[in-house]
């Protein structure tokens, strides 16, 4: 039989999909689940909708101010008792076996602390149709895992590709995309820094990249599920950055580098230097000639890099993987094989 889970969806001005996402739990195969959302002070219909599917929820806290992303889900982790949580954006949609899929294939492998299943893109301007569209055409991907490439780009693996099959073998992956990503509550434990499960001085992306940075770091594998399906209308994408929120991108600018300091070990940055260095140097440039919203993100990143060495410092002591062994991944690796039973 497979373990609970407890669903933890952070909203903020989410109304145009929260709807779909909650229906799509209701229909999920698997009835041993909770949810339980935190709404960051939205000012649109999102607590309406909230309060139509009261029923199904678990908890529902409306917080006067945006907690951002990190500092809510942490809120919510650190509250529930169950043996996995579902970190759920309300852009997603889940396939009806989603979570059935996930925590039976959890259950079976100790070794994997988060697992990750198969996302699509969902390009409609809203969840407003039937769904889960059908999958019987060739789709476009959104995301079957994060990996990172020699410059320290982490990027989605697959994203934009058309689906034809290339992603079907079950096996290991860097880390879940947070869009979706389920997580072993030992494993949580495991790795959190003091209070914090997700960092808080990120308030917002990359974070998921953090949280499995350090998994890795501890030991813990993350597990790509293709026959768990999901949808997700994804908004942050590198091509779309002249057209995203400000925030958004400031928060991104300060968040490459607070990842670099709390994960990255002096063997590995000095192995990748000048890829490192080259593309460090494009993204201050644009930030100092042309995105002046992001510069706020230099005071937030020296405000946070004491955290930030202490936490590297912590982690230094802690880990259980050698430097040699984390360094694959960043050699152009994106998967490993599953050992042989």
């Amino acid at each position: 039989m497979s373990s609970s889970v407890a669903v933890s969806i952070v909203t903020y001005n989410s109304a145009l999909h929260l709807k779909t996402c909650l229906q799509s739990l209701q229909k999920q195969s698997f009835s041993d689940f909770g949810i339980y959302i935190i709404d960051n002070a939205s000012s649109d219909a999102t607590a309406g909708i909230i309060e139509e599917f009261r029923h199904m929820m678990e908890s529902v806290h409306y917080s006067e101010r945006n907690l951002g992303f990190c500092a809510a889900h942490n809120r919510i982790i650190e509250s529930v008792t169950a043996a996995y949580v579902l970190v759920l954006n309300p852009d997603v949609v889940l396939d009806s076996r989603f979570l059935e899929i996930m925590a039976r294939e959890m259950d079976r492998d100790p070794r994997a602390g988060s697992a990750t299943g198969k996302l699509y893109r969902w390009n409609r301007p809203s969840f407003n149709e039937d769904i889960p569209p059908s999958i019987s055409e060739r789709m476009e991907l959104d995301s079957t895992g994060i990996f990172f490439t020699r410059n320290q780009r982490h990027l989605d693996r697959g994203s934009g590709e058309t689906d034809s099959g290339q992603y079907n073998r079950k096996e290991y992956v860097f880390g879940a995309s947070g869009a979706a990503a389920l997580y072993r509550c030992s494993m949580l434990e495991d790795i959190r820094n003091g209070e914090e499960y997700f960092d808080e001085s990120f308030f917002a992306y990359r974070e998921d990249a953090d949280l499995s940075w350090r998994a890795r770091w501890m030991g813990w594998e993350c597990l790509y599920v293709p026959e768990a399906i999901a949808f997700h209308e994804r908004q942050v994408l590198p091509e779309r950055r002249s057209s995203l929120p400000d925030a958004i991108n400031m928060h991104s600018f300060k968040n490459r580098f607070l990842l670099r300091i709390r994960n990255m070990d002096v063997g590995t940055y000095a192995r990748n230097i000048i890829p490192i260095t080259i593309r460090d140097i494009a993204a201050i440039g644009y930030v100092l000639f042309r995105e002046w919203s992001s510069l706020p993100g230099i005071s937030l990143l020296i405000r946070s890099f004491p955290k930030a060495l202490a936490a590297h410092r912590t982690l230094k002591e802690k880990r259980r993987i050698s430097p040699k062994e984390i360094r694959k991944w960043f050699t152009g690796m994106q998967s490993k094989p599953l050992p042989e039973k």
